[in-house]
């Protein structure tokens, strides 16, 4: 004799399908958020506005020289008119480079040298930001560079408030936490 197949029941199929549903839109939500986020091209001189977002065209992929009159040896180098960073090995080699959102007030050309780190903190935009990494004052307003800890640029400049953060990108900011240590040089150039 043969013995009929067991159905299941219609409601183990719909909570099957649905627990199915939500894994697949949560693993894809994670995946987009962790993917290029949509970005502006740079102005080519900072300004007072922090609106200026860094680029992800195809100059990203190839290598940017170190500017000139940077110094030599083991620094960190922003350019003022590039808005980017260079993390500067002992032999003068660029170990990495990136683009940034300048603040309001921008530190003199000159040499700083990392002073206090925190890893943690509130922008003065009132942002919560991580790998912060201060290397001088300027017009009153500390100087550091630093992520937000949710990846967002920073806002347009509320008019009167003074912002210093150089804000980049979260992988950068883990990358200058780590290369930034106390003592290290800091290069500024135009």
């Amino acid at each position: 004799m043969r013995v009929p197949a067991r159905r299941l029941p219609s409601w183990v199929w719909v909570s099957g399908l649905t627990a199915a549903a939500l894994v697949a839109v949560t693993f894809l939500a994670v995946k987009a958020d962790k993917g290029p986020q949509p970005t502006a091209s740079a102005s080519p001189k900072p300004s007072a506005s922090a609106t200026a977002k860094p680029s992800t065209g195809p100059d990203e992929s190839k290598p940017v020289a170190v500017p000139d009159g940077s110094g030599t040896g083991r620094r960190i180098v922003y350019s003022l008119d590039q808005r980017r960073v260079w993390l500067v090995d002992a032999s003068d080699a660029s170990r990495r480079s990136f683009k940034v959102w300048p603040g309001t007030v921008n530190p003199a050309p000159g040499s700083y040298t990392v002073g206090t780190r925190r890893e943690d903190g509130t922008g003065s935009d009132g942002v919560e930001i991580e790998n912060i990494v201060f290397f001088t004052v300027s017009s009153g307003t500390n100087i550091a560079f630093s992520n937000a800890v949710d990846g967002s640029s920073p806002p347009p400049a509320a008019s009167g408030v003074p912002t210093g953060g150089i804000r980049m990108r979260a992988a950068d900011g883990d990358a200058v936490w780590k290369f930034g240590t106390a003592g290290t040089k800091v290069a500024v150039v135009d």
